[in-house]
C-alpha cells in the first residue's frame, strides 16, 4: 500500500462521508476584520440551538488572531458536557444545517462539524477537555506574540504553497511549528 493510500485508510476510521479532495490550492489569504463578526454569528447560532449544553464556546485558529493571515475558514471551539453522548446534541446541530463530518473517539472525543452556510471547522469537546485549552492559549499565544505570529505565517505560507491532495495533510503538516509555538506558551520567559 502506498503512503497516499495509507492516509486515506487512517483518514477513512474518522470521517463521516468520503474525504473531501482539494480542488485547488490553499489559500493563505491577508486578515479579514469581518472574521470576528462571522464568528459571532455562528456563535449565536450555535448558542440558539444548544442552549444550555453550550459549556464553553470561543473562536479560535488564525482567524481569531487579529492581522494574520489564514485559510477563510472560522475555526470554532466548542465544549458540551460529554462530546461522545452525540443523541444529546448532534440531531440539534444537525437540524440546523450543521453537518458531523468528523469523529475521532480516541483524541478527547473530538468531533467535527462544517457549517451550514459559513465556512467554519466546528472542534467540539467534551466539558474539561485539555485540548481546548489548548487551543486557546496558542491562539492567545499568536495575539500577544509578534515573533511566534511570523513564524506561524511563514510556515503556513510555506506549507501552502506545496501540492496537498487534503487539506488534512497540510495540518498535519503544521504540527511541529505548532507544538514549538505551544512550548514557548506553556513557559514564556519574559
Amino acid at each position: 500500500m502506498n503512503e497516499l493510500a495509507e492516509y486515506e485508510e487512517r483518514m477513512a476510521r474518522n470521517l463521516i462521508g468520503p474525504p473531501e479532495k482539494l480542488s485547488r490550492p490553499i489559500q493563505i489569504v491577508d486578515y479579514d476584520p469581518g472574521w470576528p463578526g462571522m464568528y459571532e454569528l455562528e456563535a449565536a447560532r450555535i448558542r440558539a440551538t444548544l442552549g444550555e449544553r453550550v459549556v464553553r464556546l470561543e473562536h479560535a485558529g488564525s482567524t481569531s488572531v487579529p492581522g494574520l493571515p489564514a485559510k477563510p475558514i472560522i475555526d470554532i471551539v466548542l465544549e458540551v458536557p460529554d462530546s461522545s453522548d452525540e443523541d444529546a446534541y448532534v440531531p440539534a446541530m444537525e437540524f440546523a444545517g450543521y453537518r458531523l463530518r468528523g469523529r475521532e473517539p480516541e483524541w478527547f472525543e473530538h468531533r467535527l462539524f462544517k457549517g451550514p452556510d459559513l465556512e467554519i471547522h466546528l472542534h467540539t469537546f467534551s466539558a474539561g477537555c485539555p485540548e481546548f485549552d489548548r487551543m486557546i492559549l496558542f491562539r492567545d499565544w499568536l495575539r500577544a506574540s509578534a515573533a511566534d505570529r511570523d513564524l506561524y505565517v511563514r510556515t503556513k505560507r510555506e506549507l501552502a504553497s506545496q501540492q496537498w491532495t487534503y487539506m488534512q495533510q497540510y495540518a498535519d503538516a503544521k504540527t511541529e511549528v505548532v507544538r514549538e509555538i505551544l512550548a514557548r506558551a506553556e513557559t514564556p520567559s519574559f
